[in-house]
């Protein structure tokens, strides 16, 4: 079921739960985000970042399309931290129900313009507009795109940025950065930021840098609005540690005979996500 994220995300404020975004970036990655969605009975965004796309190449929606128009949950395809208003017209070309334009970096005259824009163009197709206010960090190279500097959302600007740009959903930054934490790292996030935040708003929150957080913070992040959150890192770590180990044998090369155990190996993963964030059995909803 091919939903956009406002119709998606409606669902999950309402019943007070949030809908992993699962970062994939080859068909085996995308199998097992579908299939564990399937198994859990649970709504899903399937995300994919335009370092992703340059990867899989535009064809690669066609195969993502096609997967959530025949499953028996609602999917969600959304493109990630789209930079530009290229990027985004390609990918509502390309056929993403969801676009993501990140100026959260620009001042914020220039972010509410720039997402007003990309509103006015994607919701005359049925698209849904995410936009971001303050700043996710990055944990290293191989992290999603993410500032040097964490700068958090400032409350007051929430009203103003979600009333003038009319976006779907709204990023908030309250203390999270993408990829794997290193061991001397823990990430806090600002709890009574985000407290004061959905006093501001009334549209789904979306949590970025989700890989690598405390289970309990999660947890209370749902309770408290949090609708989206973001799961790159995780997932895919998961499945290349496996895939290492599988590839110890060298007579190994069949796609069939190395990446069922990856596949197994990250869907665990998305079964955890999809239980500590209470998306488990929500399919029924919709």
């Amino acid at each position: 079921m091919l939903l956009n994220m406002k119709n998606l995300l409606n669902v999950a404020r309402e019943h007070t739960f949030a809908v992993p975004a699962f970062n994939v970036s080859s068909s085996m990655l995308l199998r097992g985000v579908i299939e564990a969605a399937e198994e859990a009975e649970a709504p899903v965004i399937v995300s994919i970042h335009p370092d992703e796309l340059s990867f899989v190449r535009p064809s690669f929606l066609q195969a993502a399309i096609y997967e959530a128009t025949y499953t028996s949950v609602p999917v969600c395809i959304h493109l990630d931290h789209g930079s530009s208003l290229d990027q985004i017209v390609a990918g509502i070309r390309y056929g993403y129900t969801s676009v993501m334009m990140d100026a959260s970096e620009e001042p914020l005259e220039a972010n509410i313009a720039i997402c007003k824009t990309v509103v006015d163009l994607a919701h005359a197709v049925d698209v849904s507009v995410e936009g971001e206010l303050g700043t996710i960090g990055t944990t290293g190279p191989e992290a999603e795109a993410g500032a040097d500097e964490i700068i958090f959302v400032d409350p007051h600007d929430v009203k103003r940025f979600v009333d003038e740009t009319g976006v779907d959903t709204l990023a908030v930054a309250i203390g999270t950065a993408h990829g794997i934490y290193p061991k001397d790292r823990t990430p806090k996030l600002q709890l009574g930021l985000l407290k004061e935040i959905t006093t501001k708003v009334d549209v789904p929150l979306v949590l970025h840098g989700g890989s690598s957080n405390s289970d309990a913070e999660i947890a209370q992040a749902v309770t408290l609005g949090i609708n989206k959150i973001n799961i790159s890192s995780d997932i895919k770590n998961a499945f290349y540690q496996r895939c290492r180990e599988v590839l110890a044998d060298t007579n190994l090369r069949e796609p069939n005979s190395i990446y069922p155990a990856c596949i197994d190996a990250m869907k665990e993963v998305a079964h955890q996500k999809f239980r500590l964030f209470e998306t488990a059995g929500k399919a029924v909803h919709y």
